[in-house]
């Protein structure tokens, strides 16, 4: 099926292939229903194989409608080393359709040594493909990071992946989080005589 799939979507630059890793199962998107039939139809007859085709899904996203500032400190300690990260975010709505996801760091005096920002905006990014609404990606949203602390020993990448993840969680319950749906824009070109018709008038 995967050699199936790969061929048809190097031939339809519009036809998608992914893996869904929580359910394994693999997922194919489209410009519509009939596009999806015609390409299960094609796997058919071309490569005999058989899908079982479930009900079309809509890409939803999240988002956040209000700006919010969140913290949160991972501390932990297990015998030997630590794991201690610190993370302070603000975070805020950016223009609908915008960049998705901007990340800005705003770390002065050094509270967080420079090797651990990259960690803080990969513990967002990591988090961003699971919403809290219905676990849906979430966009349009700026992330500030303006405080926190580190410890000499304990303080790792791990552990701000995961300070920056979990802060991220909490400022997106407070931020009142919204579902958005798919927004199409559609031009029409008709002639004069139908333009009543198309318009509803």
């Amino acid at each position: 099926m995967g050699i199936a799939l790969n061929r048809l979507a190097k031939e339809d630059p519009s036809f998608r292939v992914r893996t869904d890793e929580e359910s394994g199962q693999t997922i194919i998107s489209g410009m519509g229903e009939l596009h999806l039939e015609i390409i299960v139809d094609r796997m058919k007859r071309e490569f005999g194989v058989e899908a079982n085709i479930g009900a079309p899904q809509v890409a939803y996203r999240e988002t956040i409608r209000k700006a919010v500032k969140a913290e949160y400190k991972h501390a932990k300690q297990s015998g030997g080393k630590g794991q201690y990260g610190h993370v302070v975010i603000e975070m805020e709505p950016m223009e609908p359709g915008g960049e998705g996801y901007e990340f800005i760091d705003e770390i002065k005096g050094g509270v967080i040594p420079r090797e651990f920002i990259p960690s803080v905006d990969k513990g967002i990014r990591d988090t961003l493909s699971n919403g809290i609404v219905a676990g849906y990606p979430v966009v349009d949203v700026r992330i500030r990071l303006v405080f926190g602390s580190y410890h000499d020993v304990d303080s790792s990448q791990l552990a701000f992946e995961l300070a920056a993840s979990q802060a991220f969680k909490e400022g997106m319950r407070q931020a009142s989080p919204a579902l958005l749906e798919p927004i199409m824009a559609v031009e029409v070109e008709t002639p004069e005589e139908y333009m009543g018709d198309v318009m509803g008038t």
